[in-house]
């Protein structure tokens, strides 16, 4: 069964918040509408770092067609796979984008007949439009992660793929002993996109995202894979769904924009990390 998890609180007081018909309510009488897209917005205007923080509609639209294609299937298949091995529990997706890989556990969890109480969470109100509009049972929810709507210890496990960990928040949601499941880019990942794009490439090294006496490493997976794009659209789709459209020079952009081909490399790192 999957369901919504539905431990939400105030970001206004961090009361405890009732739903009612449509809308999130907690008793100081602060009330929280669902969008006809089925989300609640619970980021304050004063918790806000621009006027449309998080990636754009555009980003959005380029990952969701991006990822539909199934290039980076190996990897979501793995990270269902972790969730998964515990059993019944309540998740959080911290960073949920458009709700490629919540997408990919929920329907493995329902052919397993795994429960799941699920919360997804992401700053983008672009990202959490589309991904509420595939599935209405998870409670969807536009925060940051650095002030996370939910109730103190309401997590067996929480999931952030690709994501910005605020350790501070994710141990309060945690219940002791929950999982904290990080998905991290490898050093190699789409290091031929990069060469294109950069002219001098720094070298990566590899160290671990979460550094707290409190979470102990307890298992990591590398998934590494080929990926092999044979259009000018999932070129210009992986372009635009990374930083690396923002932050490379016009002439890398140009260089790899007039591809029709491009052979990747895709690794990331599926590290559990116990409260």
């Amino acid at each position: 069964m999957i369901r919504s998890l539905q431990q939400l609180i105030c970001p206004l007081d961090g009361g405890l918040l009732e739903l009612t018909e449509r809308s999130w309510r907690c008793q100081q009488g602060h009330s929280f509408d669902i969008a006809r897209q089925g989300y609640v917005n619970l980021l304050p205007v004063q918790n806000k770092r621009s006027k449309d923080p998080g990636d754009s509609k555009l980003m959005v639209q380029a990952r969701r067609r991006f990822l539909e294609q199934g290039y980076y299937q190996p990897l979501a298949d793995a990270l269902t796979e972790t969730v998964l091995a515990t059993g019944d529990q309540s998740l959080l997706d911290a960073g949920c984008g458009e709700g490629y890989y919540l997408a990919k556990l929920i329907n493995a969890a329902e052919s397993k007949a795994v429960s799941l109480s699920v919360a997804a969470l992401d700053i983008s109100k672009w990202a959490v439009q589309v991904a509420a509009k595939q599935d209405r049972r998870p409670d969807w929810i536009v925060a940051s992660n650095g002030s996370i709507p939910l109730a103190d210890q309401s997590l067996d496990t929480l999931i952030c793929v690709f994501g910005f960990p605020v350790v501070d928040e994710f141990k309060r949601v945690l219940k002791p002993g929950g999982r904290l499941i990080m998905v991290d880019p490898g050093t190699t990942h789409l290091q031929e996109l990069k060469a294109l794009i950069y002219a001098d490439q720094k070298q990566k090294t590899e160290v671990l995202p979460i550094n707290d006496t409190e979470f102990q490493l307890y298992s990591e997976q590398r998934v590494s894979f080929p990926v092999s794009l044979s259009s000018a659209q999932d070129i210009s789709d992986l372009l635009t769904m990374t930083p690396h459209l923002y932050r490379s020079q016009a002439k890398g952009r140009e260089q790899v924009m007039q591809r029709t081909a491009l052979e990747l490399t895709a690794d990331a790192w599926i590290r559990v990390f116990t409260r």
